[in-house]
């Protein structure tokens, strides 16, 4: 029977990855537990030792030999002591065998609802520091179940090593986005916490770090370093813009996020289902900067105002609409993305 619990549980280490030295402290815990049930009188005593090497399993009532008793519970005179081996002696420590066989039925039980717990708890763990270093990263998952209700999506999500479930909530979702039991889709994991049923992983389909994350994975100059993302301002579902600048004046930064014939580009506008995605170079001058920032609109002029948190952009007339882009999403991602208020005139009011 020993040799088969030990075997079990090298097994749980091989295959849930939960280390032995772990699992021989949990069940040491339940046995000690359930012990001291079938004896209360007896708790202060009572011991377990687990010896793997050996594989032996000893539960006992230890006692120490005093000449003067102050504590019954974890103590014997020397005539109790010698009761049980006639050469004890002042100083020595009495080990009493407890026969496991007269366990009873609640104590065994709770000593296997002990060793359960230990087993989820570890599961928990590992997935925990699996995840937590995945955190702000892209993880493929697999949708699972589609919420008609909420929007909710559980997406089963997962490592090199471990796999587990995620919510990827409505307001998480790209908008109008169709997803359904099968699908394979990219997510970006925002944090991973701790909470009583487990690690729970927040996860977005909506947030501006996927679409850096895709441009580091398409774009070999992005994953390098030569190319840099600055800025991103996003709106889900729509439209994307990104500013990017080069650290190498050999190599043009709009060209190689866009890669050949748009490749690189619509790899990552396909997984987004279809969200327009606008590249613009940045710089470090205002003007430059926001000009680029208005594309796919002509700019005639930028104006820096003095409080140096906006500006006045002249654009062509028959540019305006254009500018200000469908209910003014087009100037609105153009502020985001690079930190100015700006006010669009048209040339006719130039003046």
């Amino acid at each position: 029977m020993n040799a088969e619990f030990f075997s079990a549980i090298a097994d749980i280490e091989r295959e849930k990855g939960i280390p032995q030295t772990y699992m021989l402290e949990k069940i040491e815990q339940a046995l000690l537990a359930a012990l001291k049930k079938d004896y209360p009188t007896c708790s202060e005593c009572a011991r377990v030792e687990l010896d793997p090497v050996e594989k032996t399993v000893n539960m006992f009532m230890q006692r120490d030999v005093v000449e003067e008793l102050d504590s019954p519970n974890t103590q014997y005179t020397l005539e109790e002591a010698r009761e049980i081996n006639p050469n004890a002696e002042i100083g020595d420590i009495i080990k009493e065998p407890v026969d496991t066989s007269r366990f009873g039925r609640i104590a065994a039980q709770a000593a296997k609802q002990v060793i359960i717990q230990g087993i989820r708890e570890a599961e928990r763990n590992i997935v925990y520091d699996e995840f937590t270093s995945k955190e702000h990263e892209v993880l493929t998952g697999v949708v699972t179940r589609v919420d008609p209700r909420t929007g909710g999506v559980s997406i089963q999500i997962g490592t090199s090593n471990e796999h587990t479930e995620a919510m990827l909530s409505s307001g998480e979702r790209i908008p109008n986005e169709p997803l359904a039991d099968g699908d394979r889709i990219k997510v970006y994991v925002i944090e991973v916490r701790k909470s009583t049923r487990g690690p729970q992983i927040l996860i977005s389909r909506t947030h501006p770090g996927l679409v850096k994350r895709l441009f580091e994975l398409e774009v070999p100059e992005i994953f390098e370093g030569i190319v840099e993302i600055r800025s991103i301002a996003r709106e889900a579902g729509n439209r994307t813009k990104i500013a990017v600048f080069s650290n190498d004046p050999e190599v043009e930064p709009i060209g190689a996020c866009v890669g050949p014939k748009g490749a690189r580009v619509n790899t990552i506008v396909g997984e987004l289902g279809g969200e327009k995605i606008d590249i613009v170079r940045y710089s470090d001058d205002p003007t430059e900067y926001i000009a680029s920032a208005l594309a796919p609109s002509e700019v005639i002029s930028v104006t820096m105002l003095e409080d140096g948190k906006s500006c006045r952009v002249i654009v062509p007339d028959s540019q305006l609409s254009l500018a200000i882009g469908k209910e003014g999403q087009n100037v609105r991602l153009a502020a985001r993305l690079t930190g100015f208020k700006i006010d669009i005139k048209p040339e006719s009011q130039a003046d």
